[in-house]
Order: structure tokens, then sequence, then C-alpha cells
């Protein structure tokens, strides 16, 4: 790599070229890998275990006062009060792993107070190395990475992952599914959420969302997608989503039309009720109200159980029950002068009562000698006022 990179990077590329040796050679006798269950579909292998090892190995030996949180040990390793937590993956994507399908990769990235400073996500079947420091951009190897200029969602090629655990919600993923499979030009699912986010940084996909997802899945890809210029958040667009279990990014063009789409279906917590381990979920923030008549509003309607005639107003009853009201400008209706007496009304046809008591040929006010009430037409003067000298 011809730029120079942060000693911290350095490190976790170390760690993830080591973990990817060990995943390359227990590919070539996948049938004498011990493998156990951590539950339904949910796959765990003693590579897994030995690149974990690794991984912290190199990464404690380097900065021992470090914290660290793994997918397979928690938080049992490092400092466990430390301002730097290093969040890691050894092996994301075991399933497709064990059955031979080449789409995993191993994810590491280190936090400091919270906020992913360094990402690495390497994938040992390609080579291909991804790497991100903050504010100093993200790379492939040595190439530049960039989100796609799509502009219109329905143009776009969108990833995802499909719910696989017990107590997943099957129903309301499907119906996400029915949303976003005719918004866009096609959906994919590799099965390996941390190369998804760094193919949305690569600009190879348009948008990535998913449900479920814990942060050692999407602290690495995150960071790789907003050096590379893109928007990464939860499905309200609320940039507070590596604890909420569930994950949408894209180019900030199509960004903006997934949240819209995908804001009704926000649960930013657990299916099961549960939180991630060592970690409070956070609530999640009230999506804002959208149009009966909008996509997205058939969607809250899609949600509360409603089809055709109904979609609407159970769309309606998800908007604000009190709307702003426009200030209504109320008119003084005119006084009528029929019933007013001629030395009592306002010169010049006036109704508003104003009077400004001048006499003067038709504009001020007063009886005139020639009985003419509007005081204007006769050119005769007022009783005891001369005539005006002839030019």
């Amino acid at each position: 790599m011809s730029q120079s990179l942060h000693p911290m990077l350095n490190i976790a590329i170390k760690a993830a070229r080591a973990a990817g040796a060990i995943i390359n050679r227990g590919s070539q006798d996948l049938d004498i890998l011990k493998v156990s269950s951590k539950g339904p579909n949910d796959f765990v292998s003693e590579i897994d275990q030995m690149a974990e090892a690794a991984i912290i190995e190199i990464l404690l030996g380097a900065y021992p006062g470090h914290g660290i949180l793994a997918e397979e040990s928690g938080r049992e390793h490092g400092a466990k009060n430390s301002e730097f937590t290093w969040i890691i993956d050894p092996l994301d994507g075991t399933t497709n792993f064990l059955h031979g399908f080449p789409a995993y990769a191993v994810s590491i990235a280190l936090a400091w107070r919270g906020v992913v400073q360094q990402a690495v996500v390497y994938d040992p079947t390609r080579n291909d190395l991804f790497y991100a420091s903050r504010g100093r951009g993200a790379y492939l190897n040595d190439k530049r990475l960039r989100v796609s200029k799509r502009t219109r969602l329905a143009d776009s090629l969108i990833g995802t992952g499909f719910p696989f655990r017990k107590g997943d919600n099957l129903q309301r993923y499907l119906k996400m599914m029915e949303v976003m499979m005719p918004a866009c030009a096609g959906l994919r699912r590799p099965g390996a959420a941390a190369l998804d986010l760094c193919y949305v940084a690569a600009g190879w996909y348009d948008g990535f969302f998913e449900t479920g997802l814990s942060p050692w899945d999407i602290a690495a890809g995150s960071l790789m997608i907003t050096e590379a210029g893109g928007l990464v958040g939860n499905f309200t667009g609320d940039a507070d989503f590596m604890y909420q279990r569930e994950v949408v990014a894209g180019n900030p063009k199509v960004y903006g039309q997934f949240v819209t789409l995908l804001a009704p279906f926000s649960r930013a917590i657990a299916d099961d009720g549960s939180a991630v381990e060592g970690e409070t979920t956070k609530p999640a923030k009230p999506a804002k109200a959208v149009p009966a008549d909008s996509l997205a509003g058939l969607v809250a309607a899609a949600q509360l159980g409603d089809t055709g005639a109904d979609a609407a107003p159970a769309a309606e009853a998800a908007a604000p029950a009190e709307r702003e009201r426009k200030p209504v400008r109320i008119r003084k209706p005119a006084i009528p002068t029929a019933d007013i007496p001629v030395t009592q009304r306002p010169p010049s046809g006036r109704t508003d009562g104003r009077m400004d008591g001048r006499s003067d040929g038709g504009r001020g006010f007063g009886p005139r000698g020639d009985g003419d009430e509007r005081g204007r037409g006769t050119g005769r003067p007022a009783p005891g006022r001369p005539l005006p000298p002839k030019r």
C-alpha cells in the first residue's frame, strides 16, 4: 500500500490477514471441521474460534490497554473500561463458509468513545482488503472508494439479508420485500453484511438494508460507507444505528428514498425483545407521519393488516389528529347608507363613517346649496363662498 496508514489501522490489517490465512486453510478441509450450533441456523466452527483468537492476540499484543467486543467471546478479553474498543467478527458469513460458498469476510473496527475510527474488512477468497480511517477516505487495496452516482431508487441495485434466526419477524420482513422489490432494479442477498456494506462503499450496490444485525456485523462497513461519501443510519434515518438492530445505507440520493419506504418498519429493538449482550438497547424515535395516499402511507396501513378499501383510512389514522389551521381573514361588512340622513353620510360615497370636515367643491362634507348629496358635479360654490377668479 502506497499511502501512509494510521498505526492502529496497520495493526488491524495485520490481524485481518492472519485470520484470513486461517480461514483459507480451513476452507480446504470443510468435511473434517468441528461445527457447533449457537441456535437454529446459527453456526460456529472451530475456524471462527481460531481466527478470533489470532486477531485478539495481535491486537492486545500491540495495545494491551484496549477493550475487545468479539462475536464469539464477547467482552471476555481486554480492558473492560477502556475508551478504545476493538469490534471483531472473525468470520462474517459462517454458513456460506461451511457450504463452500465464497462470500465471507473478516471484519475489524476500532471505536473510540463509541465512534468508529479505523476499519478493515478482508475477503480472503479474493484477497480483497477494504480499509478506512476516519477523515482519510476508504480504499479497496490501493483504490479510493466512492459510492455510486445513481439518483433514482428505481434504477438501483440493493443488497439485503434475510431473517434466519428463531424469533426473527419473518412477516414484517416479507412486507418490506413487498415494498422494496417493485421500487428498485433488483435485490441481492449474498449473506455477509460486512461485505454488503463494503459493496455500497465501492458503488457496486446503490444501497443496503437489513434487520437483526449486531455491532460486529456493521461497525467496520459503516465507516467504509461514510468515508466513501455515503450515508448510513437506522430505518428512521437517525445516525444512532449501531445497537438498534437495523441498518440502511446508500448514496445520498438513494438513502433519502430508502428511509421514506422503510421508516414504517422501524423497530429499534430485537424482535424477541432482547438487547445485545453487554449493551443497552436505545428506544427508537417515532417515524414522521406520511400522507395516506403516498406509498409510505400504504405501507403503514399494510402494517396494521388493512388492504384494499380499508388501507387509506388506516394510514390516515396514523397521521396527527390535529392539523395546522390556517388563519382566516374576516372582512367587516359595508355599512348601508340608505337609512342614514344626508347630513350624516360620509363624503364621496364612503361607508366607513369617516368625516374630514371639508366643504370645498365636492371633496368636503356638508350640504350643498344645490341639494346634491355627493357634493360634486354642479360647479357652484357652497353658500357663503365666492366664485374663484377666472383665469
